[in-house]
């Protein structure tokens, strides 16, 4: 993952290297090397994803592509955008996403925990069964719609009785139900001890007002505000990710291009579910950046 930036652009050599030197460790290699198993876990998923990505927008400016209008996130890609927009330092970011992983991981014991992919479906009955699974048993138990990623596709978070609970009750009312192999809940309720552990590390740090505005995850809309951006950073860690509001927001803006900076396409897939009017394009590898930037020349 990201060896092939690595290898191609200087620019993304600094930023694996800026990486491991605020990590104390070296993240570049769990990326290109593994083993998988460590790289898996979530406070080493997190500062990986987050090096790459820079690294591949970096790339991207190195190769003469031009600023965004706009920028985003899902879920952690929030710290890629921040970083992307010079609202962080990478080298606080990577510290910062290896603590929210640890903590998210710490918040909730391994098995008491679980996430469901919904495909099709209503999401207000989507809702309304996370209400009734949850409350099914005597004290109530937690589960919550976690992601709104597309009009097809929402994820649910929660214990995993009531998730379970709640698999079972939307079998019957939607195409398909996915638990998904996770090491925590994600973006629900149980997640507001790692949300309290994580505030204190965000108010330490230094927000810079961004070159260009950022699409929050928990609003769903843009700002510039270094205090408003701290402040959603705290919130979405127990809150769900509006992500399908958030492209929303920025075709209505006029946005027609996105362009996905990081390992995968799964944004770029969410996209297509989205808005098939707008162009999607991705940064991921070399040849990749080359197709984006002929396509992005193209259009200009």
């Amino acid at each position: 993952m990201g060896k092939e930036l690595f290898e191609a652009f200087a620019v993304a050599r600094q930023v694996f290297e800026e990486a491991d030197d605020a990590l104390g460790f070296s993240i570049s290699r769990l990326c290109f090397d593994g083993p998988v198993e460590d790289l898996q876990l979530t406070e080493n998923t997190q500062p990986a994803i987050l090096t790459v990505s820079v690294a591949a927008f970096r790339a991207m400016t190195e190769a003469g592509i031009s600023a965004p209008a706009f920028v985003a996130g899902h879920s952690l890609g929030e710290y890629s955008a921040l970083v992307a927009a010079g609202a962080l330092k990478l080298s606080d970011a990577v510290r910062t996403v290896r603590a929210r992983g640890r903590y998210m991981q710490e918040a909730v014991p391994v098995g008491t925990g679980a996430m469901a992919a919904v495909i099709g479906g209503d999401l207000s009955d989507i809702q309304k069964v996370c209400e009734e699974a949850s409350g099914h048993l005597f004290g109530g138990q937690v589960c919550s719609v976690a992601n709104i990623n597309s009009p097809n596709q929402v994820v649910i978070a929660g214990n995993t009785v009531a998730v379970d609970r709640a698999v079972e009750l939307l079998n019957g009312i939607v195409k398909r139900v996915i638990k998904l192999k996770v090491s925590a809940p994600f973006h629900c309720a149980l997640m507001k001890p790692a949300q309290d552990r994580l505030a204190p590390d965000l108010e330490r740090l230094v927000f810079k007002e961004p070159a260009m505005q950022v699409v929050t995850n928990v609003d769903a809309s843009a700002t510039s505000a270094p205090d408003g951006l701290r402040d959603a950073l705290v919130r979405q860690v127990s809150a769900p990710v509006r992500w399908l509001e958030s492209m929303q927001f920025l075709v209505q803006e006029g946005v027609d291009t996105f362009v996905e900076a990081g390992p995968g396409k799964v944004l770029t897939g969410l996209m297509r579910q989205i808005n098939r009017d707008v162009k999607t394009l991705n940064v991921e590898d070399a040849a990749s950046l080359e197709a984006t930037h002929a396509a992005l020349a193209a259009r200009d």
